[in-house]
């Protein structure tokens, strides 16, 4: 199993930055992409952003430019920064890990609200 903990969400104003982290705990060895994913009310949840084991990333192109996602594997802690932050990119934001067995793990999620 692999266990999930997501920090670093909060409120900020728009135009503001916050970095979300997602500490990765278990059987971390067998992970073969990790990513981040958010869920505003009554909308479905949507990919932010992933990582693969051999470095590849991917954005949509809704946070292409303005979200990085990075590692750090001497933590087993994958980040996400947000820059330039927009109303609508308030949700909970999941960190997902995904097996090479295909199996996946979810973290609880972390509440980002952006509003003046």
């Amino acid at each position: 199993q692999v266990q999930l903990v997501e920090s670093g969400g909060g409120l900020v104003q728009p135009g503001g930055s916050l970095r979300l982290s997602c500490a990765a705990s278990g059987n971390i060895f067998s992970i073969v992409l990790m990513g981040w994913y958010r869920q505003a009310p009554g909308k479905q949840r949507e990919l932010v952003a992933t990582f693969t084991r051999d470095g590849s990333t991917y954005y949509p192109d809704s946070v292409k430019g303005r979200f990085t996602i990075s590692r750090d594997n001497a933590k087993n802690t994958v980040y996400l920064q947000m820059n330039s932050l927009k109303p609508e990119d308030t949700a909970v934001y999941y960190c997902r890990s995904t097996q090479s067995t295909g199996r996946d793990y979810w973290g609880q999620g972390t509440q980002v609200t952006v509003s003046s």
